[in-house]
């Protein structure tokens, strides 16, 4: 069996991006270890999350420095999904995440995209879910 455990995201500096991973997009900070050399191991995720992480990991060279905030260059790089959309998105926004656009409906769900702190852009998507057995739901 294989499965996605973290995904990095570049950062300037890791306890602004502390600050808003979890004081704004709502993560919990699951491990900050000093490695030393003004080095650390940051990892978080969303709440509920069960296996994807994330590891910020701040830029150690002028080339990674290039790269924050345009890790995907321009793309989407992140999708988090969530189950109650309204609520998040509002709260979100009220915490001062800029959107890109007005919620819209796909058949795959309801998404907007926001800009992290450093610019790089992420999905926020509530899936649509299956229907029960005999519905008529598109599911994903």
């Amino acid at each position: 069996m294989q499965r996605l455990g973290l995904v990095t995201v570049v950062v300037r500096d890791y306890d602004e991006a502390i600050a808003f991973y979890v004081h704004v997009l709502g993560f919990r900070l699951v491990e900050d270890t000093d490695l030393g050399d003004g080095k650390r191991w940051v990892v978080v995720a969303p709440r509920g999350a069960r296996e994807t992480a994330v590891l910020l990991a701040r830029a150690a060279s002028g080339g990674q420095e290039a790269r924050v905030g345009d890790q995907t260059g321009g793309r989407v790089g992140w999708f988090l999904h969530t189950d109650a959309f309204d609520h998040d998105h509002r709260r979100l926004r009220a915490a001062g995440v800029v959107f890109e656009e007005a919620p819209r409906h796909e058949p795959y769900g309801t998404v907007a995209v926001f800009r992290d702190l450093y610019g790089n852009r992420w999905d926020l998507i509530e899936p649509h879910r299956p229907s029960a057995p005999g519905g008529t739901g598109s599911g994903m």
